[in-house]
C-alpha cells in the first residue's frame, strides 16, 4: 500500500472540516489547512494536521510504546476477525462515502473499512501524537487529524456517512451532529470474556459486566440500535504476543513493572479468548 504524504487525503476531506477556532469552512493551502478568516494549521512532516486549540486537553491518549505494541499485534492478524465484523457492519446498509474513526490509534480498523469501500475517504482522529503519526500512514485515502473527541469535533454538520469507535471513547452529541441523517455509528466494545485468560495472571483491567448495557443507555437519547453482533474466537498466543496485547490497551500501565516476570511464568502457548460486541446505531 503506498504511503501518503498527508496533503492528498487531507485535500480530499477538507470540504468536510470546520475550523476549530471559528467553525468556518477550511481548505488546503500549500502545506497547511486554513479557513477564510485566516486561522491556519500546518501539516506536520509526518503527514497529520493538529486541530487542537485553546487550553491543553485533559486526554493524554496512547503512548508511542502502546502504539508500537498495538501495531505489532494487529499486524499478526490476531484481530482480523474483529476487523472483518466491523467491515460487515459498516457496509451493511450502504457503502461508506465519508468515514470518521474516533480514537483511531494506528488506523488499522479505518483502513480495513476503506479497503472495502473504494469510493470512500476517511478521517483518523486521535488525541495522541504517536497515533496521529501512525494513522497518517494507515491508508492512502485516510487523512490524520490530531483532535480531542470530547471537544467539538472539527467537522461540519451532517458530513459523515459512517463513524467508527473501536475500543475507544465516544461523544454521542458530537457524533450525532456530524453524522448524516441516514448515517451509521459502529461501536466495538470488549465483553467480559475478552482476554479473560490473562486477567488474573497478569493482573489486567477487567471489563465491566454491564458494558454493552451502559453503552446503549449512553447513546439512547441520540441513537437507535440497529444491530448487535457478537464476535468471539480463540487465539493461541506466545509470550511476545501476550506482551503486546497486554501493553497496547488500558492495562498497559497497570502492574507493568512485574509483567515480564509473570509472562515468563505462563505456558509457552496460551489459548486466549478474543470477545467483542459490534453494535450498529443510526441517528434518531
Amino acid at each position: 500500500m503506498p504511503v501518503n504524504s498527508g496533503a492528498e487525503p487531507l485535500t480530499a476531506v477538507a470540504r468536510l472540516l470546520a475550523c476549530p477556532e471559528c467553525r468556518d469552512d477550511m481548505a488546503v493551502r500549500d502545506r497547511s489547512l486554513a479557513c477564510a478568516r485566516g486561522h491556519s494549521f500546518d501539516l506536520a512532516r509526518q503527514g497529520y494536521v493538529s486541530l487542537l486549540t485553546g487550553a491543553s486537553t485533559k486526554m493524554s491518549g496512547d503512548t508511542a510504546a502502546m502504539l508500537d505494541a498495538r501495531a505489532a499485534f494487529q499486524g499478526s492478524g490476531r484481530f482480523a476477525p474483529i476487523a472483518d465484523a466491523l467491515v460487515t457492519a459498516a457496509t451493511a446498509a450502504a457503502p461508506p462515502r465519508t468515514l470518521l474513526e474516533i480514537g483511531s490509534g494506528t488506523g488499522y480498523y479505518l483502513a480495513a473499512v476503506l479497503d472495502a469501500a473504494p469510493d470512500a475517504h476517511g478521517i483518523a482522529l486521535d488525541v495522541a501524537k504517536p497515533a496521529a503519526r501512525r494513522a497518517a500512514r494507515a491508508h492512502p485515502r485516510a487523512a490524520s487529524i490530531l483532535a480531542d473527541a470530547w471537544r467539538p469535533l472539527p467537522l461540519r454538520d451532517a458530513t459523515m456517512t459512517h463513524v467508527l469507535s473501536v475500543f475507544a471513547p465516544r461523544n454521542p452529541e458530537e457524533v450525532a451532529r456530524v453524522l448524516t441523517p441516514e448515517g451509521r455509528f459502529v461501536v466495538v466494545t470488549p465483553t467480559p470474556n475478552h482476554l479473560a485468560e490473562l486477567i488474573e495472571p497478569l493482573r489486567m483491567v477487567r471489563v465491566d459486566e454491564a458494558k454493552d448495557d451502559r453503552l446503549a443507555e449512553s447513546l439512547s437519547a441520540r441513537f437507535e440500535l440497529v444491530d448487535r453482533a457478537p464476535v468471539e474466537y480463540p487465539m493461541p498466543l506466545g509470550h511476545n504476543d501476550i506482551r503486546n496485547v497486554a501493553g497496547m490497551g488500558p492495562s498497559a500501565h497497570h502492574e507493568a513493572a512485574e509483567r515480564d516476570e509473570r509472562i515468563a511464568g505462563l505456558p509457552e502457548i496460551v489459548r486466549v479468548t478474543a470477545s467483542v460486541t459490534v453494535s450498529t446505531y443510526r441517528p434518531r
